[in-house]
């Protein structure tokens, strides 16, 4: 059968438990090939998180500087050569809940994925969990190297970012579901017919009790539909 339903997923903190944008530059800077010096930039926001004194996006927020800051000049190689390392081990580190509801939806559901990573590691991740179309971050590449500029930003307004989607194939919103966790996946949660707010941070929470969307909450391997 043809698929002619779309759900829309982010995915760091969505699918995989944890980000793939901090897992790349944790790697890198381990490698070698960005400065450990690049930490300290986040160290306070950092232990402000852990000590639950500050924000899991403020820390995000650092790490995404410190990628955007030390990319520029490096291969493109070497940075896939890091992906693959990193995709052999954490592929499959994901959530219970947003695992069963990708395999429930695979054949019946075109899956789009929207992440605020960079789309050379999305797209390994995406391909293996089945996703039909992912957008990612793009850095551009010249003569195999990275110049700094970001050429492409879904992140920005993931609702855009669906829509371009659509405007590709052809399927409606019709018996949509959108699934996110932070305030960032609001503009496409609103859009779709079924909205799931996954694990979310406050400031989605008190968006989803305003209007009334599904609320789950996976802790260890136990999952509560609020």
């Amino acid at each position: 059968m043809a698929k002619n339903k779309i759900a829309v997923f982010d995915i760091d903190g969505t699918i995989f438990r944890s980000s793939w944008l901090i897992e790349l530059d944790l790697k890198l800077i381990e490698q070698g090939i960005f400065p450990v010096r690049a930490l300290k930039d986040v160290d306070k926001s950092y232990h402000n998180w852990l000590d639950r004194k500050g924000s899991y996006e403020d820390y995000l927020r650092g790490m995404v500087d410190i990628y955007k800051k030390n990319i520029r000049g490096h291969k493109e190689k070497d940075v896939r050569r890091i992906i693959r390392q990193i995709m052999q081990r954490q592929k499959e580190r994901v959530y219970i809940y947003t695992r069963d509801l990708l395999n429930k939806l695979h054949k019946d559901y075109f899956l789009l994925a929207i992440s605020g990573s960079p789309l050379e590691v999305i797209e390994d991740f995406a391909r293996f969990w089945g996703f039909d179309l992912f957008y990612g971050q793009v850095y551009e590449v010249r003569n195999g190297r990275y110049t700094g500029e970001i050429l492409k930003s879904p992140y920005d307004n993931k609702k855009e970012a669906l829509f371009a989607c659509l405007s590709q194939i052809n399927i409606g919103l019709k018996g949509s579901i959108g699934v996110g966790d932070t305030e960032s996946d609001i503009s496409f949660l609103e859009e779709v017919d079924h909205p799931i707010c996954f694990n979310p941070n406050q400031k989605l929470l008190k968006v989803a009790c305003r209007r009334g969307w599904k609320v789950v909450v996976e802790r260890k391997d136990v999952v509560h539909v609020l």
